[in-house]
């Protein structure tokens, strides 16, 4: 499903050039769970960027489902971050003052899908992602932080993408409710989704079948996880 082939990634500040990815190659089969992990400064952050279509590589080639996305104008970049690709950021990024399915329904607002359909399918997603029904139409602003990202993975699953990709989903929670996230994103794995984790943390981390590890821009270990929580 993605293959990534020497990916390098520099930036200039005037003179000054730094090279945040320095040779990156992997292959994520279909349906695997990976977890990309990495202090500040790793390049996984960059990297994040480039399998999300947010950014492109200086140099080497990122396919995702057969397409080489490193040659994508911007216009054919954002269709396949709208098709292809579940997003789940730290922040959520819900709206306070919108309903729960509200929010799930945005990512389907500018689309030739019916209100009825729409409202159809968040309510699936939210079922999906182990939300209950009873907070369907309370506001964004009141629920707990574990709700929230129940919410932004719901929204993240409404255009059935290819992939899921989380950003430091946990960061914003305490310890317990991110163990209750990430054990979400367990249950989504196991129905067949594709998941792709960028974390720094290594209990986290583990939640994965397979564990990349990233560190002053190349991989430093890529390795199956055995003893995935």
């Amino acid at each position: 499903m993605i293959e990534c082939k020497n990916l390098v990634k520099t930036y200039k500040n005037g003179d000054v050039e730094t090279t945040a990815l320095k040779g990156v190659s992997f292959k994520i089969e279909k349906g695997e769970f990976v977890s990309i992990i990495g202090p500040s400064g790793s390049g996984k952050s960059t990297l994040m960027h480039i399998l999300g279509a947010l950014d492109s590589p200086t140099s080497g080639e990122y396919f995702l489902d057969g397409r080489e996305v490193s040659k994508l104008n911007d216009d054919e970049l954002s269709e396949m971050r709208k098709n292809k690709i579940g997003f789940v950021f730290q922040a959520f990024n819900l709206l306070p003052r919108a309903t729960v399915l509200r929010n799930v329904m945005l990512p389907l607002l500018f689309t030739s899908t019916s209100p009825k359909e729409r409202e159809a399918r968040a309510r699936e997603a939210l079922k999906y992602a182990g939300m209950d029904e009873n907070k369907f139409y309370n506001l964004s602003n009141q629920l707990s932080g574990g709700q929230m990202q129940r919410v932004a993975i719901a929204r993240a699953l409404i255009n059935e993408p290819a992939i899921i990709l989380a950003d430091e989903p946990t960061g914003n929670l305490d310890t317990k409710t991110s163990h209750v996230v990430m054990e979400a994103f367990q249950e989504l794995h196991k129905k067949g989704h594709t998941i792709i984790l960028i974390t720094h943390e290594p209990e986290i981390a583990a939640y994965a079948e397979r564990v990349i590890s990233v560190r002053d821009g190349v991989i430093e270990k890529d390795e199956k996880n055995k003893q995935s929580l």
